[in-house]
């Protein structure tokens, strides 16, 4: 079974006076990865805070399992919170507790298994995101990668339907940030939850999600399926995904209205859509992402509601992509993990990698 779906409906935040955003509504399918994008400052992360009850919003409802996570009382928002698993900005680990410790702690704090179940969950998920070896070490004694890699896994020691990745990319280099991006789809392949990341990655957010949406000037801009987000003649969304410089957003956000008017007009002047770039796939011998047929479809569902560039980009896109020499080209490099069995996951790291990084030497 996928992971569960989020409804979030007519959603509204505001800190006093300031209004952060208004009227936010939109469904984070089951088993999917989404991305939520938009302009600094836009409240990205305050969405994600509102998502799982550390914020109140004023007004909207925010449904899991039936359950109005806006309105329930204390107790239910206690239980419905271990649906989900987050990974914040800088790891937020406890810098006193070893990565061992610091994993195991919801484990310890939520449920009542023994030391011996513990540990075997802890290496369990530590194998997977490629720290095995690694559990006596301080947070201060590792790298940012490391520490973002140890909050991932101690995000999913209670094996949780939803996860929420804040800036996962922040203060990687793109190397590092492409071994992430790998090792979010295979966990996405392996787990079938439902994902949402807060990234201004360009890259990550046109090869990683199977949903796009974009927080712009205090509202929701859109949301929906990659493809049609990556082919959207709207300015916003457009300038955002492609990284121009000409479009409506400026520096401060909002643009001068005759400037933008100029920009746009040189976008005009350019022929057509830019292709859409492939999706990136799970590592060979882990299982299909079931997201993507479940995207596909609903893709094709709404086609012919879509102008008729976007139509054609999409087909030629799901063409190319259905072509085994063009899967085996959006295969990435097996990011982390080294397990013990071959049939479960990723290719193990052999002992002339460089064991202070865990990435492979170029040789």
């Amino acid at each position: 079974m996928p992971g569960v779906e989020v409804t979030v409906e007519g959603l509204s935040k505001s800190f006093g006076r300031a209004n952060i955003w208004s009227d936010v509504t939109l469904s984070l399918p089951p088993g999917e990865v989404s991305v939520l994008l938009g302009p600094s400052g836009t409240g990205k992360s305050v969405f994600l805070k509102s998502l799982i009850g550390l914020l109140k919003p004023e007004k909207g409802s925010i449904v899991i399992h039936d359950t109005d996570l806006v309105r329930c009382n204390e107790s239910k928002l206690y239980e419905l919170r271990k649906l989900f698993g987050v990974l914040f900005q800088d790891g937020a680990l406890f810098g006193s507790m070893n990565l061992y410790d610091n994993i195991a702690f919801p484990l310890r704090e939520h449920t009542k298994k023994s030391e011996s179940q513990i540990r075997d969950i802890v290496m369990e998920k530590m194998d997977m995101v490629g720290l095995k070896g690694d559990e006596m070490k301080l947070p201060g004694e590792i790298s940012g990668g490391m520490r973002k890699r140890a909050g991932l896994a101690r995000a999913l020691v209670l094996d949780p339907e939803i996860i929420l990745f804040d800036e996962p990319d922040s203060g990687l280099d793109p190397v590092r940030t492409a071994y992430l991006n790998q090792l979010i789809l295979d966990l996405n392949a392996q787990t079938d939850s439902t994902f949402l990341i807060v990234t201004h990655d360009i890259n990550t957010a046109q090869t990683v999600p199977d949903n796009i949406g974009m927080l712009y000037r205090k509202h929701l801009a859109m949301f929906g399926p990659r493809e049609v987000l990556l082919t959207s003649d709207d300015p916003v969304v457009s300038q955002f995904l492609n990284g121009r410089r000409q479009g409506p957003i400026g520096m401060s956000e909002e643009k001068d209205t005759a400037q933008a008017a100029r920009e746009m007009a040189e976008v005009d002047e350019l022929d057509g859509l830019p292709p859409i770039k492939p999706q990136l796939t799970a590592t060979g011998g882990l299982p299909e992402r079931k997201a993507v047929a479940r995207r596909q479809k609903r893709v094709r569902d709404m086609l012919h509601t879509l102008p008729p560039a976007a139509q054609e980009a999409i087909r030629r896109s799901f063409e190319e992509n259905s072509a085994p020499q063009a899967r085996a080209q959006a295969v990435g490099a097996a990011p982390y993990s080294r397990p013990d069995d071959p049939t479960r996951a990723l290719p193990r790291i052999s002992p002339d990698d460089d064991p202070t990084t865990q990435l492979p030497r170029v040789r």
